[in-house]
């Protein structure tokens, strides 16, 4: 079974929601016959759990850099609402979030799976996003990127 990691932006206000949902459609549906690791943040995380637990019968992971209870308010809401679809919680247990943990949180979901999908908003390379993409690729892994 092909296991997916989704990394992507957490500003996703500057699209309308129904865009994002085209979008899913198009990139995640033909993998929807495997295993989405998604982090447990808001913005593309968020977005991709619900529309993953409402359109597919694909095995769902959140992986949080430190627990769900640290994570803000939108996500911890996501969670709840898919926690009948979802497979597994993994909470990596960092003290303190910041770049570090989320770095170490991606780096995780990468090491764990067979590819990354990626929802960049930004073509800053310092961005989270991108350096989860360029992580995948120096570990030979394939990677779809979906700029948003």
């Amino acid at each position: 079974m092909r296991a997916v990691a989704i990394t992507g932006t957490r500003t996703t206000e500057h699209r309308p929601r129904h865009d994002y949902g085209a979008l899913f459609a198009a990139y995640l549906a033909p993998f929807a016959d495997g295993h989405f690791y998604v982090g447990g943040a808001k913005g593309i995380d968020t977005l991709t759990l619900a529309w993953l637990a409402e359109n597919t019968d694909a095995r769902l992971t959140v992986v949080a850099p430190g627990t769900v209870a640290q994570q803000p308010v939108e996500a911890r809401r996501a969670i709840a609402r898919a926690r009948g679809r979802i497979d597994d919680v993994i909470e990596l247990g960092a003290a303190e979030l910041g770049g570090p943990a989320y770095h170490a949180r991606n780096r995780w979901l990468v090491d764990h799976t067979s590819m990354t999908i990626g929802f960049p908003h930004s073509t800053e390379p310092s961005a989270g996003t991108w350096q989860t993409l360029n992580y995948t690729a120096e570990r030979g892994k394939p990677r779809l990127i979906v700029p948003v």
